[in-house]
């Protein structure tokens, strides 16, 4: 018999299509926050939403992956402390509720922002 393909999440829930849609949901609520807006000021929007889009799609299980120095070079500089790092999970969350994602699906992305609180927060942050 064959190997039964299991399917992931990312291509269950449809692809990058879906993934565009929530990592965009997740700036609406991100720029309107009061601890984290501020850190998107005169950031290019259109970039960091396709360098969010590779980060949950491999969340996911998708085909991209964005590895652990890419993510730690993007966030060095912000100075984000626990306190943002949480707001942005909370936010995440909420968006993850919203677009219907199951409970196991929505699990595992945050599962997989928690595995890089390190490289997000930085040293000394609150």
């Amino acid at each position: 018999m064959g190997v039964t393909h299991m399917t992931m999440p990312f291509d269950r829930l449809g692809g990058f299509a879906t993934v565009r849609s929530i990592v965009m949901d997740f700036y609406k609520r991100a720029l309107e926050s009061d601890l984290i807006g501020p850190f998107f000021e005169g950031v290019d929007m259109a970039r960091l939403v396709d360098h969010q889009s590779k980060f949950v799609a491999s969340a996911l299980g998708g085909p991209v992956r964005i590895s652990d120095a890419e993510l730690h070079a993007a966030h060095r500089h912000l100075g984000a402390g626990d306190a943002e790092f949480d707001e942005g999970k909370r936010l995440l969350g909420e968006t993850l509720d919203a677009t219907g994602i199951g409970p196991a699906d929505r699990a595992m992305v945050l599962d997989a922002v928690e595995r890089r609180r390190s490289l997000v927060v930085s040293e000394g942050g609150e």
